[in-house]
């Protein structure tokens, strides 16, 4: 007689810690919103007062590089506080960085924001920034709470969730700050940022989160590692012990590497092929897919091979890069896309539940703050110099040079084809790079911690999904059955 089919465990968003976590996670995704829509909608405004490229190009620069700088400490603070505090404290911070931009919106002559030179406007483009990184707390702590309140046979399927999230922001962000930009200037979008951020607040201090301790001060991180501030000797001493985890984080740092230059020219080349209204509309209808791989996961799950999967996505991402590129055409572009936003959200919960499975709960914040520096480092380097290369280098390359009298006949010369060169040749070597890695024995190494410690249940070593909380009393208090 054939045993009983069981059916796959599914995540429970109607009550006890889920619940806490689908609350935190809607919060992390208006929050997210907001701030993503002052970043996209100061570069529309400042283009559009000043119609230099340069200074949209230097606010991009400025958000990697504040973000790159800034996540080994952030992930201590996520360790070092209680998370709910995170969360409220970061809100707080940015709200209070909004209000100083809105008295300097108001009280600066509108003339002095026309001018790509003045000090002004770059006074204020660097103000709105910093209140847009001061919500990078939340992205780091919102993966550590999958660990606390979700139950680890289900945090693939709620990192799944953290991937729609993500997929939505892009959806909505570019076209709330279009909106709000032609209407009022920063105006309007600044008295959004500030609305939306005192209700986030008040929804946040109903919200009780399950937490042993808060850290005391010089106390070290909950958990007792004596950990406390940055330590970021400790950090990669972790991150250096478990088998395997460096090769990944340098792996994911490489994937950005390369990506960042196909994201630099992909604006460009998308542009040669349909007017700019369409490849607006293009890219909504991407990021629409991207909500549905997140619901994917959700549905589904990663399987008892994450990291596995993780490279298998990747190599399969890169393919469909290296060979759309093949034809001058608006829907192979699209097909490969299309590939490409349904797997990012598993590549990312594929890494997310990884970590959360082989770093210790009380030091991931720091894990995934130094994550997010590495990781965010690589991409700005092939942005600023994969344009030089391809406009000085390969583009004569392609239109009369050895490239054109050599593939030119099938393959196409001019600029548009020298840009999709450098997509063939950046997917080959992505590809390459993730063979090689999923045939290292770091990557057989990383699989087995993963698989060790998904037997033994002892890495993350915190309650995860066994306690109860009642929302709907202030001051609830954690229960344990």
């Amino acid at each position: 007689m054939p045993a009983p089919e069981v059916a796959p465990p599914r995540l429970d968003l109607r009550s006890g810690p889920q619940r806490v976590f689908a609350h935190l996670l809607v919060s992390n995704a208006v929050v997210g919103v907001v701030n993503y829509t002052v970043w996209f909608a100061v570069t529309f405004w400042v283009f559009l007062e000043t119609r230099s490229v340069f200074a949209t190009g230097m606010i991009a620069g400025i958000f990697v590089v504040a973000t790159a700088a800034t996540g080994i400490w952030f992930g201590s603070l996520v360790d070092d506080h209680r998370k709910r505090s995170v969360l409220q404290v970061s809100a707080l911070v940015s709200a209070g960085v909004y209000a100083v931009c809105l008295a300097v919106y108001v009280l600066t002559p509108a003339a002095a924001f026309t001018d790509v030179a003045s000090w002004r406007l770059w006074v204020f483009v660097v103000l709105c920034m910093a209140g847009v990184v001061a919500g990078n707390p939340r992205g780091i702590a919102l993966p550590t709470l999958v660990t606390l309140l979700v139950p680890a046979d289900l945090r693939d399927r709620a990192n799944g969730l953290v991937g729609t999230v993500s997929g939505t922001s892009m959806l909505v962000t570019s076209v709330i700050s279009g909106v709000l930009v032609a209407s009022g200037g920063m105006l309007h979008v600044l008295l959004l940022a500030l609305v939306v951020l005192a209700a986030s607040m008040l929804h946040l201090a109903r919200v009780q989160v399950p937490e042993a301790r808060a850290t005391a001060p010089g106390g070290g991180a909950p958990g007792g590692t004596g950990a406390n501030g940055v330590d970021l000797r400790g950090t990669w001493r972790l991150v250096r012990g478990v088998p395997g985890l460096v090769p990944l984080i340098a792996f994911s740092c490489f994937n950005n590497l390369i990506a960042g230059g196909f994201m630099a020219l992909m604006d460009a080349y998308g542009l040669s092929l349909v007017p700019v209204q369409v490849w607006g509309l293009l890219w909504g209808g991407l990021s629409a897919v991207m909500i549905v791989g997140g619901l994917l996961v959700a549905r589904v799950g990663l399987g008892h091979r994450p990291v596995r999967l993780l490279l298998l996505v990747n190599a399969c991402a890169w393919t469909a890069t290296a060979l759309f590129p093949l034809a001058h055409s608006v829907v192979t572009l699209t097909a490969a896309m299309v590939v490409f936003m349904l797997l990012m959200p598993f590549a990312e919960a594929a890494e997310q539940t990884v970590l959360q499975r082989v770093v210790p709960y009380e030091r991931q914040g720091r894990v995934f703050g130094f994550a997010q520096s590495v990781e965010q480092s690589a991409a700005p380097v092939t942005a600023f110099l994969v344009g030089p290369i391809t406009q000085f280098l390969v583009v004569p390359f392609m239109t009369d040079g050895a490239g054109a009298a050599a593939i030119g006949g099938w393959f196409g010369t001019g600029q548009t084809r020298a840009i999709a060169l450098v997509f063939v040749v950046t997917g080959v070597v992505g590809l390459v790079a993730t063979l090689a890695a999923l045939a290292s024995p770091q990557y057989r190494a990383l699989a087995t911690s993963y698989a060790r410690t998904a037997a033994s249940g002892t890495a993350t070593g915190t309650a995860t999904g066994a306690v109860d909380v009642d929302l709907a009393e202030p001051g609830a208090t954690a229960k344990h059955p």
